[in-house]
C-alpha cells in the first residue's frame, strides 16, 4: 500500500487531493511541508503531495528552499478546485460570530466575507485544523473557513457555503518521490521542472534563456530567489513545456548549461489536463 505524506489534517484540501490521486493509500498527515518531504526522504512515506501555487494567493509552499536539498523529484501535478465553507458549532448564527480561524492562505482567499462580517481572524496551521479547533472550543463566537469535508468530519454546521472570493479558485499540487519516474518522450504533453544558477557575466540570464526562445520552448514559470546571507547569488526556478529528450528542449538546455554554473532537473512529468482547459 502506498503511504502519502501531506501537510495538514484529515479534511484538508491536501488530504482530499492525496485521496483523489491515491485512493487506496495510507495517509500520513504532517504538521509542516518540511516534515512531509522528510517523511519521503527517510522512507516513512512513498510520496508527498504538496500545494505549490494558488490562482488567487500565488505561491503556497516555498519550493525554492524545500526541493533542492530534499533530493526528491516531481513526478506528477494536479489542479484542484478550492472551495471554502464558513462553519461553526451547531446552532450558531452569523450574527454570533466574532472570530474566524483558518490557514493564512485561506483567509487571503476569503477576504470579502471576512471584511463584510467585520470579524477578527486567527491563523491556524491548516484549514481542517481550524475546523477541529472550532469544534473543540464549542463557542459560537468562533467560526472556521475550511473545505466542505471538514464540517462533517468535526460535526460543524455550515453557516455559509462557497465563500471563496474567486469562483475559479484553483491550487496546483505536485507529487514528490525518491524515484524520478521520468515518462518516455512519446509526444504526450509533458512538463519539465528545473533550477539553475547563471554565470557571473554580463547578460548571463538573457543569454541562458535565449535558447528557449530560439528553440520554440514555452516557459510557463520563472521565479528567482537569493541564496545565502550575502544576497549575491541568485537561483532560478523554471517550468517548461516539453521533455528533455525532445530535440528542441535538448538544444535549449544545452544553451542554458553553457551560461549556467548549475542546472538541476527536478522533475519530468505528464502535464495535467487542466492546462489544456485553461486559455
Amino acid at each position: 500500500m502506498t503511504t502519502v505524506a501531506y501537510q495538514g489534517e484529515l479534511g484538508s484540501n491536501s488530504a482530499t487531493v492525496a485521496r483523489a490521486l491515491f485512493p487506496d493509500s495510507a495517509d500520513l498527515p504532517c504538521t509542516s511541508f518540511e516534515q512531509a518531504l522528510d517523511a519521503v526522504t527517510l522512507g516513512a512515506a512513498d510520496v508527498a503531495v504538496i500545494p505549490v501555487d494558488n490562482s488567487a494567493a500565488g505561491r503556497v509552499a516555498d519550493v525554492h528552499h524545500l526541493l533542492p536539498e530534499s533530493g526528491l523529484f516531481i513526478v506528477a501535478e494536479y489542479f484542484h478546485a478550492i472551495r471554502f465553507d464558513l462553519m461553526g458549532v451547531p446552532g450558531t448564527t452569523l450574527d454570533q460570530v466574532e472570530c474566524v480561524r483558518s490557514h493564512v492562505h485561506a483567509l487571503g482567499q476569503c477576504r470579502k466575507i471576512v471584511r463584510e462580517g467585520g470579524w477578527r481572524t486567527l491563523v491556524s496551521d491548516d484549514t481542517a485544523g481550524a475546523a477541529r479547533e472550532v469544534a473543540e472550543l464549542n463557542d459560537p463566537r468562533h467560526a472556521a473557513l475550511a473545505p466542505p469535508a471538514a464540517a462533517g468530519l468535526h460535526g460543524l454546521q455550515v453557516l455559509r457555503a462557497g465563500v471563496e472570493d474567486d469562483p475559479d479558485n484553483t491550487t496546483r499540487f505536485v507529487v514528490l518521490s525518491r524515484d524520478p519516474g521520468q515518462p518516455p518522450a512519446d509526444g504526450q504533453p509533458t512538463m519539465t521542472s528545473l533550477f539553475f544558477s547563471v554565470r557571473n557575466i554580463p547578460s548571463a540570464l538573457y543569454k541562458a534563456l535565449g535558447g528557449f526562445s530560439s528553440s520554440g520552448v514555452n516557459l510557463t514559470k520563472i521565479e528567482s530567489y537569493q541564496m545565502g546571507a550575502g544576497l549575491n547569488a541568485s537561483r532560478f526556478y523554471v517550468e517548461i513545456e516539453g521533455h528533455p529528450d525532445d530535440e528542441r528542449v535538448a538544444l535549449a538546455l544545452h544553451e542554458l548549461r553553457f551560461f549556467s554554473t548549475e542546472v538541476r532537473v527536478l522533475g519530468v512529468f505528464p502535464a495535467h489536463p487542466h492546462r489544456r482547459e485553461t486559455p
